[in-house]
């Protein structure tokens, strides 16, 4: 290493090149290292599951902070839309999908979209999220016999590492062949942390069972070249979390031990007693009450003081929010969801920042939930479908990329001026730069379902003869002009008789 640092003197006056490659005096307590990508989550993974699960449970913004993502990347579901050109197999491809929605978990407490919104929450708490396909037998009566199953990342052992004979080797729980590809997974058969409570724990709950890889899902965002397992979401503000939580509670604990504290009374003569003043106690000592609008009238050589408790300060709100600022950029979410404080925000403001917040999240919908966790499911029920026979598709085997075909539409964003947004809009379908069915599928419609509705809304509206603004004809309606009522006939006017019927 010698010539390497003569030829850095010789070129860059023994100076480094980047302020952040020096060893000087600021840098003496920077202790870095390096690891890989898998090595890098497996001596920490599991206590960086520990501690976001722990503040999830017991830290409201923790917990505000998942919501909030589950709730734009998930929402309502990211629903399926088959691109399949023939009209009556779309349909009935569709149809089938609706039903099996309804029986798709496993565990039967939810719906396929609700499983997804509980895979995409174990990914962000855990930091990974494992999805099981269950396949049923035809007994069971369901529209196709395919169920599917959450686990959390620790049925993963972590610690699993070993060479099989076969010459695969299996790392952190999951088994490579030869040339790196997942061929299956080793799951514990129950929660290894839920003890004698776990169903499976009679039956051996710790025991591993290999489940294939074409069986499981492994959902996580892999962030480096070669990660095998997933990095919690709160691991870059799990320290600050923790910590805002104690200095916040403790600000709130001393507001608390400064109040019960009113004033102290000093007199010169302890032993007599006060308007007021109740018994002492063991020690001797003695409590007066002060009731609003009381005057209390002092004996000669008594005095009173009262406490001044040192105050939060008027940088505590700006501190707080400076904080929570931070920990939503950790989080990857904006600080009005963290907090939900929009005392500081306006149209343009908040505009920016949940347009930057969405595409966040359009990344982890269509690189990690769409990829990792809708198409192979999607995929999967197509084979079963069309194997038992519950989908007529002629030439499946041969024509199976072309029957998969399939549009995700996630849930739609709902703006905060829908008017100029629609405008927009508008304006952008006339000048053809937007189709009609790209702008139905940006709010989470089908643009063939809104097109069927309309229709049959206009078929009902023209049958029971209504009109709508909305509709061309309506300004070319002819109004129907109202009959005047004549004036009743005066009794005392003989040139009209006061029994003379009107028309």
């Amino acid at each position: 290493m010698a010539w390497l640092k003569n030829i850095r003197r010789r070129l860059f006056g023994g100076t480094p090149v980047y302020d952040g490659a020096g060893q000087g005096r600021r840098m003496l307590s920077w202790a870095v290292s390096n690891p890989g990508a898998i090595a890098a989550l497996a001596y920490s993974q599991e206590s960086l599951r520990a501690k976001s699960r722990d503040l999830v449970r017991r830290n409201a913004w923790a917990a505000a902070g998942v919501d909030a993502f589950v709730a734009n990347a998930i929402g309502t579901g990211i629903k399926p839309q088959s691109m399949v050109a023939d009209a009556a197999q779309r349909e009935a491809i569709q149809r089938l999908w609706w039903n099996w929605c309804e029986f798709a978990d496993a565990s039967s407490l939810t719906d396929f979209y609700g499983l997804q919104a509980l895979a995409c929450r174990a990914m962000l708490e855990g930091g990974e999220a494992l999805v099981r396909l269950r396949w049923r037998r035809p007994e069971d009566g369901l529209p196709v016999a395919l169920q599917i199953q959450v686990l959390e990342a620790e049925h993963l052992p972590m610690g699993m590492n070993r060479e099989l004979t076969n010459g695969n080797v299996i790392r952190a729980g999951i088994e490579f062949d030869r040339l790196g590809r997942r061929v299956a997974y080793h799951l514990y058969r129950s929660h290894p942390n839920d003890g004698a409570l776990a169903p499976m724990s009679g039956s051996g709950g710790l025991d591993t069972v290999r489940v294939p890889a074409d069986e499981l899902i492994h959902l996580f965002r892999p962030l480096r070249p070669g990660q095998i397992r997933g990095e919690p979401w709160l691991a870059r503000a799990l320290v600050k979390l923790n910590e805002l939580d104690q200095y916040d509670d403790a600000e709130l604990v001393r507001k608390k031990t400064a109040a019960m504290f009113a004033g102290f009374i000093t007199r010169m003569s302890p032993e007599d007693n006060l308007l007021g003043e109740g018994s002492a106690d063991a020690n001797g000592v003695a409590l007066a009450g002060l009731e609003p609008g009381t005057l209390q009238i002092l004996e000669p050589g008594e005095d009173i003081k009262f406490s001044a408790p040192a105050d939060v300060g008027s940088s505590y709100a700006e501190f707080m929010r400076q904080q929570f600022r931070a920990v939503a950029a950790a989080m990857g979410i904006t600080y009005e969801m963290l907090t939900g404080d929009l005392t500081q925000v306006n149209y343009s403001s908040i505009r920016a920042g949940l347009l930057e917040f969405r595409r966040r999240c359009e990344a982890l919908q269509h690189g990690v939930i769409v990829h990792q966790l809708c198409r192979p499911i999607w995929r999967a029920w197509m084979d079963q479908a069309a194997l038992e026979g519950a989908l007529p598709l002629p030439g499946y085997s041969r024509r199976q990329r072309e029957y998969q075909a399939v549009k995700w539409i996630p849930q739609g964003w709902q703006w905060v001026d829908p008017q100029k947004e629609f405008n927009a809009m508008k304006l952008a379908i006339r000048a053809g730069l937007m189709s009609r069915s790209e702008a139905i599928s940006a709010y989470g419609y089908d643009a063939e379902d809104v097109d069927r509705e309309i229709a049959t809304d206009n078929q009902r509206a023209d049958q029971l003869g209504l009109v709508f603004d909305s509709d061309p004809r309506h300004d070319n309606v002819p109004s129907v002009p109202v009959a005047e009522t004549p004036a009743r006939p005066d009794p005392a006017d003989p040139a009209e008789p006061a029994d003379q019927p009107t028309e």
